[in-house]
């Protein structure tokens, strides 16, 4: 069994196709449900963001497997396959973890090193934990990346040096709006994207900030938290007309701000207004940038501004990388010797065995022997039985973190013909006792 990932994101596919595939909670269910169901599919995962999409898998068969997965990335994106397969990204075993920690610590984010791909990839494992679909191979590993980027987090500066997407878009607003303090500010959605935007706003001393959502409740509790106030979905062209800055990422399928809206509310409007969109699919007309006086901030145009902006980073990057390839090391070295514990479990139960017969042996023919002799006879084939064992044991656990494509456990096994199903019970166990 092996680790398998099939994704897409900002860094081979292009914000067309990544809408085409953007999920709802739903339907990230629904996705999560049928990869599971899939034939050679053990465990599964999805991680879905704004700018990727990547379902994690422990499989026993790859090329199946493969075919199976970007069949339903396809259908997703309601596309021929020729349209999706060309920007798909496949990991396997060794490098599917490695991705996945990769991602987890930020180094494959559109910012480098923006944290909220790490509250992302806790919740692709809640929820398959919670659907039943994550098991002990998957669990492991994306345990293991939490504790990665926790790790990244606390011993570099790298928080600050790459800030969130919504922070350079709204570094990027700034720019053209000028300080944000003072500004009036409207936030369109009240998810996790919508409470971030709301909270930088806060901190950059905004003067009004309003919340508007299809659900009147959600708004409140982000105004409320934030400081701010709710206004009607409905009066979404009023609040635009009054704005410096409106920030929009809904979970919409349609257009949220479109070009008539906004040329109505700034009919007679002469201040600058700028329009961060950060929803996927988008949420504001793309033509509205044809406006007078209007910038539009996209994902597309943060993917292009973006583009080699982790060069800029080097010492804290430099540190983030160092870090994820010493616990990709230290969580590939250990799973390689889960896999051979097994067997050097069954080799000495199998000597074992064979000691205690022969010693019931020699106790049936020998009854007369005095007790201390049969003693120390017993301590002298047992000593003698853990010392023969003892190298071969050693070494299969110091080849198991060796490269190649020897399994030196398979090897063990045929050379002390070990009863598979005796090493098959042990990694049962050790299975449930992880």
């Amino acid at each position: 069994m092996s680790v398998l990932v099939v994704g897409v994101s900002h860094r081979t596919a292009p914000v067309e196709l990544l809408e085409k595939l953007a999920l709802d909670p739903p339907r990230v269910e629904k996705l999560l449900h049928a990869v599971h169901l899939t034939d050679h599919v053990q465990e599964a995962a999805v991680l879905a963001t704004c700018n990727r999409i990547e379902i994690y898998t422990e499989v026993d068969r790859f090329h199946g497997s493969v075919e199976a997965i970007t069949q339903h990335l396809c259908e997703l994106a309601e596309q021929p396959s020729e349209s999706v397969i060309p920007h798909l990204y496949v990991h396997y075993d060794d490098g599917a973890v490695s991705h996945l920690f990769h991602v987890a610590a930020g180094l494959d984010s559109m910012v480098v090193g923006e944290g909220q791909i790490l509250g992302q990839t806790r919740e692709a494992l809640r929820l398959g934990q919670e659907l039943g679909t994550v098991g002990p191979a998957l669990n492991a590993a994306f345990q293991q990346s939490l504790r990665v980027a926790k790790r990244t987090h606390a011993e570099t500066d790298i928080d600050r040096a790459a800030p969130s997407l919504v922070s350079v878009s709204l570094s990027r607003a700034e720019g053209h709006v000028g300080p944000l303090r003072g500004k009036r500010a409207v936030v369109v959605g009240a998810g996790s994207m919508a409470s971030l935007a709301a909270a930088s706003l806060r901190r950059a001393g905004v003067g009004d900030l309003v919340v508007l959502n299809r659900t009147p409740e959600k708004a409140a509790r982000l105004a409320v938290a934030q400081g701010g106030r709710t206004a009607p979905l409905g009066s979404l062209a009023t609040e635009v007309a009054q704005a410096d800055l409106v920030v929009s990422c809904t979970g919409a399928v349609g257009l949220v701000v479109t070009a008539d809206l906004v040329r109505e509310a700034r009919d007679g409007v002469a201040t600058p207004l700028a329009l961060v969109d950060l929803a996927l699919p988008h949420d504001v007309e793309p033509s509205v940038e044809e406006l007078p006086g209007v910038l539009l901030i996209g994902l597309r145009r943060l993917a292009e501004e973006l583009a080699g902006d982790d060069e800029q980073q080097v010492s804290d990057v430099a540190g983030v990388r160092r870090i994820v390839r010493e616990e990709i090391q230290a969580f590939l070295d250990a799973r390689r010797l889960a896999s051979v514990t097994p067997t050097v479990v069954a080799l000495r139960t199998m000597a074992t065995g064979v000691v205690d017969a022969e010693l019931e042996r020699l106790a049936s023919r020998l009854p007369q022997l005095d007790p201390e002799v049969r003693a120390e006879l017993e301590l002298t084939v047992r000593r003698v039985a853990d010392k023969l064992m003892h190298q071969p044991t050693v070494r299969v656990k110091e080849l198991a973190n060796t490269t190649g494509a020897v399994s030196y456990a398979a090897a063990l096994a045929e050379l002390f013909a070990l009863d598979q199903q005796a090493v098959d019970a042990v990694t049962r166990a050790e299975g449930v006792e992880r």
